[in-house]
């Protein structure tokens, strides 16, 4: 549960919201971070790029829909990977996140977002609680043995 003092929107009852989120790792290992856009819940925190499921999408479609809209990239496949369920206080979020080793186009920041290639220990924050699990795999993928991320508090 991100953020537990926080009261929860729409209480015990309110519908999960799928999101596609693509974990997009050059070459050499390092991976995409993008930062949330102004104006929208948890402005400024670090996460993986990606957006909610359109009607009748797959995984799939949302992750190439979502990736072209927010970042102007063309992805050729991606391999799903983890899903997590996060309870955050203003949404119930399922995320579906896929590996994207294969894209083509220049990244674009549609949303007037920020970007940063990042390996582990990330050194952008803060970090969205619904990266960190991520970040966690990532380093049990890479054996990597220390703290993957900065904590910082939701102000």
């Amino acid at each position: 549960m991100a953020d537990a003092d926080m009261p929860r929107q729409g209480g015990a009852d309110r519908p999960v919201t799928d999101v596609a989120v693509g974990v997009l790792i050059q070459a050499d290992g390092q991976f995409l971070l993008t930062s949330r856009p102004q104006g929208k819940v948890y402005e400024g925190y670090w996460e993986f790029p990606g957006g909610k499921f359109e009607p009748g999408e797959t995984v799939a479609q949302a992750l190439r829909r979502e990736l072209h809209e927010e970042l102007g990239i063309m992805i050729a496949d991606s391999q799903p990977w983890k899903t997590e369920l996060v309870d955050y206080p203003h949404a119930l979020v399922r995320l579906h996140f896929c590996k994207v080793s294969t894209w083509s186009g220049d990244l674009q920041m549609r949303e007037a977002q920020s970007f940063a290639w990042q390996q582990l220990p990330v050194e952008v924050t803060p970090v969205l609680p619904g990266t960190i699990p991520v970040l966690q795999w990532l380093a049990e993928e890479r054996n990597f043995k220390g703290a993957t991320h900065s904590v910082a508090s939701h102000a």
